[in-house]
C-alpha cells in the first residue's frame, strides 16, 4: 500500500475510534433515561368545537351564532405495549376529538378509557399495539435532590421535532399538599421539582436518572404579570398516586369515591355549647345515627360531639368531608375521631360505609 494512503488511512482510522469514545464519554444516565423513555411520550393534541353567541336586543336572549375549532396539546406517556396513556384531565377536558403523536412523526386516534377530575388524570387508548412503554417507577422512595428530567410538548415543540423536550433538574420537595381546589381538583402528595415545566409539559413524565416515571408533570408557579414559562417551580403527581388512579379507571372507567358514614351533624355553636354545658365552641354535634350504619356500628350516639377527624380540628361538616376527600378515603378505609361524651373525651373509630345509590 502506497505510504500516503497507509497514513491517511490510519489518521481516518484515529479519528472514528476518538470520535466513538468521546461520544460515549459525553453518554450519562441522564442521556440513558431520556432514550429509554422518549419513544413513549406523546404529545396529545385535542380539538374542541366551541360556539360563539350574539345577543338578540329585541328578543332578549343568547344564540349561538358560529362554532368553529379551538385546538391545543398536552403530553402524555404511554404505559403499555397495548397502548394505554396517562395524562391530566385538564389536557383533554371538553375534548371532541384526540389524537396523539408519538417520536417519529407517527399519529394515531385514541379513545378515552375514563377521566377523574378529583386527581386530575385520565386514561387513554391508542388504537393499535405494539407501543414503546415507559417503565414505572416507585414515588415512595424518592430523594430530595436526586436528578430528574421533566419530558413532553411544552409550546408544542413536539411538532418541530417529532420527538419529546427535555429539561432538567432536581427533586426540590415531597409530599406537598395543595389540598382541595376550587375546581374540584385535590393536589395532595405532590412532587416540587426545578426541572423546567411550560405549558404543554402538562400530562407528561417526570422521569428520574435510572428511566423510570416518577410522576405526571401538572402545574406551576409563574409569574402572569410578566410571563407564562417557568420559574423554577413545578408540581408533579407521584406515579405511585398516578398508577392507582389508572387501574380503577382501566377496569372501570371511573374512580368510586362514593361512602356513607350514616352521620348527620351540625356546627357546635356557643349557644349549643351554653344549653348543653360544653366547656368549649369548636366541632360538630351529631344530630342523627343511621341504624345500621358505619357510625352506628363504631358506636357513635346522638349528641356526641365530634372535635377531630384524623386528628385534624374540625368546626364544620363539610370539614370531614373536606379531609376525606383530600386523603382519597374510599368505603372500606377507616377514620379516626376525637368525641365529648358526658364529660370526657373518646377516640373512635370508623369503617366508611358502601354508599348506595
Amino acid at each position: 500500500m502506497n505510504k500516503n494512503l497507509f497514513f491517511i488511512f490510519q489518521i481516518i482510522l484515529f479519528r472514528f475510534i476518538l470520535g466513538n469514545d468521546i461520544t460515549k464519554s459525553r453518554e450519562t444516565a441522564i442521556t440513558h433515561a431520556i432514550k429509554k423513555v422518549g419513544p413513549a411520550v406523546a404529545s396529545i393534541n385535542v380539538e374542541q368545537h366551541i360556539s360563539s353567541v350574539s345577543f338578540d336586543p329585541f328578543f332578549g336572549f343568547i344564540y349561538p351564532k358560529n362554532i368553529y375549532p379551538m385546538k391545543s396539546s398536552g403530553s402524555g406517556i404511554v404505559i403499555s405495549p397495548d397502548g394505554f396513556l396517562l395524562t391530566n384531565y385538564h389536557v383533554i377536558e371538553n375534548a371532541d376529538k384526540i389524537t396523539a403523536t408519538l417520536s417519529g412523526g407517527e399519529e394515531y386516534n385514541t379513545e378515552i378509557i375514563g377521566t377523574d377530575e378529583t386527581s386530575d388524570l385520565a386514561l387513554l387508548k391508542l388504537i393499535g399495539s405494539n407501543f414503546p412503554y415507559a417503565e414505572l417507577g416507585d414515588s415512595e422512595k424518592l430523594l430530595i435532590g436526586e436528578w430528574v428530567i421533566a419530558l413532553g410538548n411544552p409550546f408544542e415543540l413536539f411538532t418541530i421535532s417529532n420527538s419529546p423536550s427535555a429539561s432538567l433538574g432536581i427533586i426540590s420537595a415531597v409530599n406537598m399538599d395543595f389540598g382541595m381546589q376550587k375546581s374540584g381538583k385535590v393536589l395532595q402528595n405532590m412532587i416540587q421539582t426545578d426541572a423546567a415545566i411550560n405549558p404543554g409539559n402538562s400530562g407528561g413524565p417526570l422521569v428520574n436518572s435510572n428511566g423510570e416515571v416518577i410522576g405526571i408533570n401538572t402545574f406551576i408557579f409563574t409569574d402572569y404579570e410578566h410571563f407564562r414559562g417557568s420559574v423554577g417551580i413545578g408540581f408533579a403527581i407521584p406515579i405511585n398516586t398516578a398508577k392507582r388512579i389508572a387501574e380503577e379507571l382501566r377496569s372501570s372507567g371511573e374512580v368510586d369515591r362514593g361512602y356513607s358514614t350514616g352521620l348527620v351533624v351540625k356546627s357546635l355553636t356557643r349557644s349549643i355549647s351554653r344549653y348543653l354545658n360544653i366547656p368549649f365552641v369548636e366541632g360538630v354535634i351529631i344530630v342523627e345515627v343511621v341504624k345500621k350504619s358505619a357510625a352506628d356500628y363504631a358506636g357513635l350516639e346522638t349528641g356526641d360531639i365530634i372535635v377531630k377527624v384524623n386528628n385534624i380540628n374540625i368546626s364544620k361538616p363539610i370539614d370531614i368531608r373536606k379531609i376525606i376527600i383530600e386523603n382519597d378515603l374510599r368505603a372500606g378505609d377507616i377514620i379516626k375521631l376525637d368525641i365529648y361524651r358526658n364529660e370526657n373525651f373518646k377516640k373512635v373509630k370508623i369503617e366508611l360505609g358502601k354508599y348506595i345509590k
